[in-house]
């Protein structure tokens, strides 16, 4: 009886003995063959990037991914050290590695004069005076919000009230035309020297912009182009969006 009892314990010992050796195989294999591979960590996006985007606001999409050495790209990154500045060239898709040739001065990408319209949207253009286009610096590759007002109708409760509201988030520019400004000729200050290069004159002539939006966001805005007005805010993908005001009424103004 006893023995058989001692044969019964040996018996389950060396199971659970022979079950660890397997386990701790098995994660060495792994080991073995993740080293066999010469991993490296670089980064991978991992949500679609906008054409333009800042390398600021890029954390929110990458993130460092181990890869098997021979299926990394040459150019490919492994952090955003050294890079601030610059843009995405093109919208960058999940499951790609950012590779440095993506990432280009903002001059680069605006002296294109427009940028590739991301997949799945569509293009829309309405004509602002320079006041309504943050004097008019915005170039193609920005991002902006859309304010519609609307002098009445804003609100169902009260539609005789006029109203405002940044209605349509962080839009992608893709094109901007102005009218041609003539310059005029440079003269001489009083002691015979050229004047400053600087031009501090304002922006005349109003702008054609042209933005990228989903079939919703394009009604809003051919709508308020239409029967009410726009303004825009310069809106980089890492400005903080408070979730206010909304709809933005005379006694709101000075809460």
């Amino acid at each position: 009886m006893k023995s058989r009892l001692l044969a019964g314990v040996a018996a389950l010992v060396l199971a659970i003995v022979g079950a660890l050796l397997v386990v701790s195989y098995a994660q060495g294999a792994d080991t073995r063959a993740v080293q066999g591979l010469d991993p490296v960590a670089v980064l991978v996006v991992k949500k679609a990037v906008p054409a333009g985007t800042p390398v600021e606001a890029l954390k929110t999409f990458v993130s460092s991914e181990e890869l098997p050495g021979k299926a990394v790209t040459e150019s490919a990154l492994k952090n955003l050290d050294g890079l601030a500045g610059k843009v995405t060239a093109v919208e960058l898709l999940p499951g790609e590695q950012l590779v440095a040739e993506r990432l280009i001065a903002p001059e680069e990408l605006k002296a294109s004069g427009s940028v590739e319209v991301p997949k799945g949207l569509q293009e829309v253009s309405f004509q602002l005076e320079p006041q309504r286009v943050v004097g008019g610096r915005i170039a193609p590759g920005d991002h902006v919000g859309i304010f519609i007002n609307l002098k009445t109708g804003g609100l169902e409760a009260k539609p005789e009230k006029e109203t405002t509201q940044l209605t349509i988030h962080k839009v992608l520019v893709t094109a901007v035309q102005r009218a041609p400004v003539p310059t005029p000729s440079p003269q001489p200050t009083a002691d015979g020297s050229a004047p400053p290069a600087e031009d501090m004159s304002l922006p005349t002539g109003s702008l054609m912009l042209t933005v990228a939006v989903n079939d919703v966001n394009a009604t809003k805005i051919i709508y308020a182009a239409e029967f009410a007005t726009l303004w825009l805010s310069k809106e980089p993908l890492n400005a903080t969006d408070s979730g206010r005001p909304g709809i933005m009424t005379k006694p709101e103004v000075y809460k």
